[in-house]
């Protein structure tokens, strides 16, 4: 999926969509309009479904995600991922991400992107070898 496969109704929708942020000690919530307006970011798939992250579009090779919890109703999931492009360590390049399913639509968007300190939990970690 890609965003100017989006019509005009939806991409209007996605602009007026809030979300929180906690980036490089910068917080607030803002509106997607403004990731639009000051980058290019795309849809990512994600164990088969379309997500929205408030990233560059450029940076999608050096992500991976950790860890992802889905809601029961399917409408919501939770990531937990990595981004190297600007840091490989895990105290710099682990990011949270809560994204909602947008109402009448089939992909997800960021509602809450943070920065996250990458910790191998070993003794809460279910390991299936």
């Amino acid at each position: 999926m890609k965003l100017t496969q989006l019509s005009e109704t939806t991409l209007s929708k996605i602009k007026t969509v809030r979300w929180d942020r906690i980036i490089e000690k910068h917080e607030r919530p803002e509106n997607w309009e403004s990731v639009f307006r000051y980058s290019k970011p795309e849809f990512m798939e994600i164990e088969g479904r379309w997500v929205l992250l408030p990233i560059e579009s450029s940076s999608h090779a050096n992500i991976t995600i950790l860890r992802t919890i889905w809601s029961n109703d399917g409408n919501s999931v939770t990531l937990f991922l990595k981004d190297t492009t600007y840091e490989e360590d895990p105290f710099f390049s682990g990011f949270l991400a809560i994204c909602d399913r947008l109402v009448g639509e089939d992909f997800y968007l960021a509602v809450v992107y943070h920065e996250w300190f990458i910790i191998d939990n070993r003794l809460t970690t279910v390991k299936n070898d």
